[in-house]
């Protein structure tokens, strides 16, 4: 299992995923970018076009907001403001496929280990759809993910926890 990053550099708090993936950058990129490859894997629905500067929309069940691209460079780099936060994925190539990079810049530490869980779900409902299998963010593990995230962050990095129609769905 691969567990994310904390890092705090230059006063800002950072999570940082890296997965190694046995496919090529060119299908990854897809999967991270193609509005029937992101339904698998990304917590929201993103209404937009990846155009630098080009607004979008995230929506989903709990509700929606807005965001923005801010760079891209297919097939090695998207990055996007997603609410407060900003999401940058990075794709190279190693030997037996493509690294993943996930980096969420986020405004509160104490979201941290919240955030950490979400997105560990997430990038393993990614490696479910690279590999043909059927998954969602919704069918991981959060609430153990969250709980060793917790553990790993420390106290400070708990203070804000999930929405209460979140919390409930994973009891």
């Amino acid at each position: 299992m691969q567990q994310g990053e904390l890092i705090q550099q230059r006063g800002r708090w950072h999570l940082r995923f890296t997965r190694q993936l046995a496919h090529s950058p060119d299908k990854v990129w897809r999967a991270i970018s193609e509005p029937d490859h992101l339904k698998a894997w990304f917590p929201q629905t993103i209404v937009g076009d990846w155009i630098v500067g080009a607004p979008l929309k995230f929506a989903s069940k709990y509700g929606d907001f807005d965001g923005e691209v801010i760079a891209v460079d297919p097939p090695r780099l998207l990055e996007f403001r997603w609410g407060t936060d900003i999401i940058r994925l990075e794709v190279a190539a190693h030997s037996g496929g493509a690294t993943l990079t996930l980096l969420d810049t986020i405004d509160q530490q104490g979201k941290a280990a919240r955030d950490a869980a979400g997105w560990h779900v997430c990038l393993d409902a990614l490696e479910d759809h690279l590999l043909g299998n059927l998954s969602s963010p919704e069918s991981g593990d959060w609430k153990s993910l969250n709980a060793g995230y917790v553990e790993r962050f420390g106290a400070e990095a708990s203070t804000i926890g999930p929405p209460a129609e979140v919390a409930g769905q994973q009891q």
